[in-house]
Order: structure tokens, then sequence, then C-alpha cells
């Protein structure tokens, strides 16, 4: 009896539900349950709710007829839905998307284009529509254009396809006319709402539609064009949006080809505008302002790794073109600086090979602020750990605990500053993860950051001096390179990668110049390879990477590529390069029996590139091999593979960025208050200095010109009252980035000795 009633009761509530369609739906895509309100149009335009919308929608379609729409719009049912594998790509085996190693043209079978409508309406023509629309209040013509151009991916393409009679399946060639879609995007939010709803409907019906086999370019074009839809900058179409990002992000790798391809011709505002949405999408999914907007975070885990899989292929495109369209840092949102970064790292690190998601898979999108605290976190556990370790092992021993066993202790004669270093670290190797504590014999002082720093500063100056040999510094760059001399010794280029590891550890910004192309070495590998027999420190150079230290010979190395006479018989050159060392000329040919292969018009990119390489890679290995492993021997951390070469610069050297309003607010007093007259006259004359002198003042005061990654705050900028005569100039303690500062009479005095202290510090010795 109770099976029969269950059977009635079945048939019964089957013969309730309406007759339909059969729904036609993507596989893995959920409902839409989205609200459409705000959508940038202020308070006369709040959409109503989505139902709602649908309602209006199918009531308009009833009585205006079904226009052609490839699928009924339907709304399925958020059960029985199946998820898209997790998005995650892992920063260890693939940092970047892997956008060379496909062919420019693939060669898998293309699927058939499906042929297109004609669509004559052009740029001119939608404009003259907008124009009546506006002057006579009927929009139903623009209203026709946007219901029947976004109703599907067939349609877009009839409207925006330069020419529907071509396949334009080339990487380089989109297809795709960016005038006529960035004038129908700069007009859409200026449309009414009924405008508005039907571009989202559209957008439905194309995201709904079912797809049998791999896409075609025309659907890829699609998505190209959707993803630059302003209307994706509101919160009440995230749901949509979610969607879009999901389908994009599920593509295969040939597909992303293609899109990370195209996406580099997009224009530079409309390139950031994608992208600032793509963030903005994030941090509101994180930290949503009002929650109740979306669907519960259980139910859309999927949305921020399809959102940042998508950001990976706009932060590959940019990485395609020199110069960027935009900023790397562009691609940072500072969002993630408040959530718990140490998790994201260690989820990072146990499940790197799986499939669960962290933003540390896409190190791009960190601020360098974030990643300063992942390392420098990192680091202190390791101290921690390692302190531990001397702990335990006193107490196993039965001797009694030191203090000073939780510190690298460094004890140094200032007269033999190098010498007493080189020793001191190479004894403590053990200990260079320790918090770093430097002592000078004979004097009395305790270390509370300033005599580190001072050591930093002393030891950097000497090392770079010219006289030493070391490095050569190259007047045209304004930056130090490695010397090529050949010795039996190269300890000392140790002990600089050594410093500036335990820089990066103990937060302090040194005042050296590398040039970029060092830290793309310093990152090559980024993890030191088991195998002692593994080349470091070697890594693809161009003649960009000369000119940035040897321009003018990287300008004659120009010149030479686009000489257009007889390159033999004009240059009578050879594959061989000669160099001084210790006033003795020496050559080394740049391939075997190079001295015999005379350079030609057919072989000179060769001859250029394997200069280049020799400059750069191979006369200065040795140096740079002990300068990789002693950075390396300090800052060994998987952390490292989340920095690009800029970054491990800004980290070692600062930013040159300077904002001295910035500073201003964050600068402490002693013996004077920030209204005193004298700290007002000081803070007019330096907002008001050019920004050589604003470089020149914080280099005279701080022993670096350039800025923290913690920005000036990290500074600890101090103006203290000096009692001496206004007569004195000002004076700086470096090693506490100490301004004293006599209470001059007027803003004039001020000014003048003060740009004379700055400018005449060199050579006055280190306070």
């Amino acid at each position: 009896m109770r099976k029969m009633r269950r059977k009635k009761e079945r048939r019964s509530e089957t013969s309730c539900r309406p007759s339909r369609r059969r729904a036609v739906r993507r596989p893995g895509v959920e409902a839409f349950p989205v609200t459409c309100q705000g959508l940038e149009r202020g308070a006369k335009n709040q959409f109503s709710t989505f139902s709602s919308f649908i309602t209006t929608i199918n009531q308009k379609k009833e009585g205006t007829g079904n226009r052609n729409s490839p699928t009924q719009l339907v709304i399925p049912s958020i059960k029985n839905v199946r998820d898209l594998p997790s998005i995650c790509l892992d920063v260890r085996q693939k940092q970047r998307i892997s956008i060379d190693t496909l062919p420019q043209e693939l060669k898998a079978p293309v699927p058939p284009e499906p042929s297109l409508p004609i669509r004559n309406k052009t740029v001119k023509d939608f404009q003259d529509d907008i124009e009546k629309a506006k002057s006579s209040g009927d929009w139903k013509a623009v209203h026709d254009f946007y219901s029947t151009t976004f109703d599907s991916f067939l349609e877009i393409n009839a409207v925006f396809k330069v020419d529907v009679n071509s396949p334009f399946n080339t990487t380089e060639d989109s297809g795709i006319n960016a005038k006529f879609v960035n004038v129908v995007y700069d007009a859409l939010l200026n449309t009414p709402q009924d405008v508005q709803k039907s571009v989202l409907k559209g957008i439905i019906n194309g995201l709904l539609q079912e797809w049998k086999g791999p896409r075609t370019k025309d659907d890829l074009r699609a998505y190209c064009i959707l993803l630059q839809n302003p209307q994706f900058s509101n919160t009440s179409t995230y749901v949509i949006y979610a969607h879009l990002l999901r389908q994009i992000a599920a593509l295969t790798e040939a597909d992303h080809h293609f899109l990370v391809h195209w996406s580099k011709k997009i224009s530079q505002r409309r390139f950031k505008q994608v992208v600032d949405r793509l963030l903005q999408f994030i941090s509101l999914r994180l930290f949503p302002a009002k929650p109740e907007e979306f669907p519960p975070m259980v139910k859309c885990t999927w949305w921020i790794p399809s959102a940042t899989k998508v950001l990976a292929l706009f932060n590959a495109a940019n990485s395609l073109i020199s110069p960027p369209i935009i900023s790397y840092t562009d691609f940072y949102n500072s969002t993630l600086d408040h959530i718990d970064l140490m998790e994201e790292y260690h989820n990072w690190q146990c499940y790197g090979n799986s499939h669960r998601f962290s933003f540390c898979q896409y190190p791009f999108i960190i601020s360098i602020a974030a990643k300063k605290v992942i390392i420098q976190r990192d680091s202190e556990q390791q101290m921690i750990s390692i302190a531990r370790q001397s702990l335990v092992d006193k107490v196993s021993r039965r001797q009694k605990p030191d203090m000073n066993m939780l510190f690298l202790n460094v004890k140094v004669r200032r007269t033999h500053l190098v010498s007493d270093s080189l020793d001191e670290l190479t004894r403590k190797r053990a200990d260079l993860k320790k918090k770093l504590k430097v002592t000078f014999v004979g004097e009395a002082g305790l270390d509370m950051g300033g005599l580190t720093k001072e050591w930093f500063l002393l030891l950097i100056r000497q090392i770079f001096h010219p006289d030493y040999g070391m490095f050569t510094y190259h007047k045209d760059s304004h930056c130090h390179w490695f010397s090529s001399f050949k010795c039996d010794n190269y300890s000392e280029f140790r002990l600089v990668g050594a410093l500036m590891g335990l820089a990066v550890y103990n937060s302090i910004t040194l005042d050296i110049r590398f040039p970029p192309c060092c830290y793309k070495k310093l990152l090559s590998p980024p993890i030191v390879p088991c195998d002692h027999n593994t080349l470091v420190g070697i890594c693809d150079v161009t003649l960009d990477d000369l000119f940035q230290i040897m321009p003018e010979l990287a300008h004659g190395l120009s010149e030479l590529l686009s000489y257009e006479g007889n390159v033999e018989e004009d240059f009578y050159s050879t594959f061989q390069v000669f160099q001084e060392e210790f006033g003795v000329i020496k050559s080394y040919n740049l391939k075997p029996n190079g001295d015999k292969i005379p350079v030609t018009n057919q072989n000179r990119k060769e001859y250029v590139q394997l200069y280049v390489d020799f400059l750069l890679n191979k006369s200065i290995y040795k140096q740079f091999a002990a300068f990789y492993y002693g950075f390396h021997s300090v800052c060994a951390s998987y952390a490292l593979l989340l920095l690009r070469p800029e970054e491990v610069e800004i980290l070692v050297c600062g930013s040159p960025e300077l904002d001295m309003s910035a500073l201003q607010r964050s600068t402490q007093y002693e013996g004077y208050q920030k209204t005193d007259v004298t700290i007002r006259y000081f803070w007019d004359v330096v907002l008001g200095f050019s920004l050589d002198l604003q470089k020149k003042l914080l280099h005279f005061a701080t022993g670096s010109d350039r800025v923290p990654v913690g920005g000036m705050a990290d500074l600890n900028f101090k103006i203290s009252k000096s009692e001496t005569s206004t007569n004195w100039l000002p004076v700086a303690h470096t090693c506490f980035n100490q301004l004293c500062l006599p209470p001059y009479k007027n803003k004039k005095e001020l000014k003048q000795k003060l740009i004379i202290g700055i400018s005449n510090a060199e050579g006055f010795g280190l306070e």
C-alpha cells in the first residue's frame, strides 16, 4: 500500500509540473541566482531582482515573438550540478602560462566555424542611433541592436568580427573590430535599464549554450569581447561574471594560448580596466561589503580560482610585450595583505602538486609587501628552529646555555673589516639564519640595530670601491658589474652575496647599484640545485641587458646589426673578443675556431648574441657563482620562487619611488615639535626640492636614496634639535636615520645650509 501511495504521489507531482521544452544546459554550469541592482546607474536605475527580470523578459518575448535566440533562457536547478575541476597551477612546475611551448599555428584539427548571420551596422551607424535616441528619447533601435548582438556568441562575432568571411585562425590577428567594441561598451552604461538588462540576458543565453566538441575561434573571440564588458564592475552581475570566468578558466591550454596573444592587442586603457575588474572581483569575494549579495562561499569556492587563472592569462599577455602594456605592480592585489599569508604559503608548500588552490601558485598577484612578510616570517621560523636546535645541543651536552647562541654574533676590527667579516661568516656558516648582531672590537656599545647597519654600510662602501677591484663602476649606467679578472679565490664574492642575503633577512636596505640583469641571474635557478655540477647564475641575456650596463658598447653592437654595408669587408672582425687583464690583452673565442670565422651580414646576429652572453655570463661565471651561493646560503627558501628579479632588487636596495609627504607624516622629533617654526621651514623647503635634491637628502640622512618595501614609515626617520651654532651645517647619524638640525633663524638660511650639507657629504666620513 505504501509503495502504491508513493507512486501516486510521484505521478501527481509530475502532473503538476508545467510542460516545457527540455532545458539545454552546458554541463557544469550552475544557476544564476543574481540580482541586477545598481548597475552603475545610481539610485534612479536600480535593477529589480533577477527573478522578476526573467519574468519581464519572458513576458516581452511572448508579446513580441521569439527573436532569433539559439536556446531558451532557463535557470537550471542548482542540484545535480557537476563542478568543474579546481583551477590550480603549481608555480614550481609552471610559474607562468606556457605560451612559448606551443607552435604559432596549432596543428590540432580546427572545428568548422558555423556560418555567421550578416550584420551591416557600422560604427558610424551605431553612433548615429545613440545620438537620435538621446535627442528623441526613443531607444528602440539601440535596444534592438544590443539585445540582438549579445544574444549569442554567433551574433557577437557577426557584429564585431572585421570580416565574417575570414576565419582569423592565427594568434597574430584576432579579427576583432576593437574600435567598434570600445564604442559599444563606452555607450552601454549610459543606456536605459532595459537595454542593459537585455545585454545580461543575452550573455546568460550564450553561457548556457550546450557545447559539443572543442571551442571554435569564434567562441574564443566572444570570450575575449565579453571580458571587456564594463557591466561586470558591478557586484550585482558577479554571478554571471563568475560563470564567464569559469568557462574561460576551463578552456584548453591551446585555447588559452590564443586568448593570451589576442589580449596583448587590447588597448592599454581597456586592458587595465579588465585587470582592475578581476582584482576587484577577487577582493570583494574575499571581503564582501554586503555578504548577502553573494551566494554562500561553500557554493562558490571556484570563483576566486577561476578569476585568478583568467588574470594569469592577462599577466602572460602583459609579459609578452616590451615594454609591457601595464606595470607588473598593477597586478598586485593589496587585499591579500590582510589574509593569512603563511597559511597560503604552507598550503602551497604542502599541496603544491595537488589541485588545492593557493595564491602562491600565482605570485604575480601578491604584492611585494606581502612577499616580504612571507620571506621574513619564513626566515624567522628558520632562525627560531636553528636557535632551538643549538639550545637543545647545549643542554644535551650539559653545558650552560648562553643567550648569545641565539644570534649570529659578528666581531670585527675596523682596520680589517673585510677580512674579519669574511672569516666570521665562513666560521659561522651554520648560524647565518639567526638574528644578526655586530660588535666592533675595542668599542663599547650594544647593538640595537645601529651597529648592524653601520657594519653593512662600511663593508659595502669598501668592497665596491674601485680600488678594491672586485666590481667595475660604469659611469654611463651608474651601476656596478662584476670584474672579469681571474683570481685564485672568489670567497669575497661569496661574502657580498651573503651580505645581500643577510640584508634581506634582517630588513636592511643596502646602497648597492646592480643592473636588473644581476637579479635575473640570481634567480637562475631560484632554488640551489642538489647537483653541484649544475651551472648556476646563467640566464638568457639580450642586447637590452647589455644596454643597462654598458650602453656605449651595446649601441656599437646595435649599429653593427643595422649596418647596411658589407660587414665582413668594412669591419674585418672575427668571432673573437679581447679583454685587458692587469695590463695584458687577452683574446677569447666566442665559438670553436672563432678567430678564423669572419663576422658577416649573415652571421652578425649570432656574433652579437655570443658577445653579450660572453660578457654577462661566461666571462664572470666563477665570480657570479660564488656570489650566487653566498646569497642562497642565507636566503635558501621556497619563498624565492614567488619573486620577480625586480622584486629581489627592491627587497635588497629598496624602492626608488619617493613620497616626501609620507615621510613628513611619519617623522619623529626630538627637541622639536612638528609645529615649531624650524620644522615648518624644513618641510616647506624639502617638499619644494627637486627629485634629485630629495634623493640627496635621503642618502645624507639614511645612507641610501631608496625607500624600504614598507614605505617611508619603515625608515623611522627622526629630526633632532642640535644645540650648536646656526652657522653649522646639519649633521646626520645614518645608522639611526637621524638628522640633527640647528634652529636656523629663517627659511632662506635653512635651505642654504641644508643644500650645502646634502650636496657635499661624500668623504666626510660615516657617523
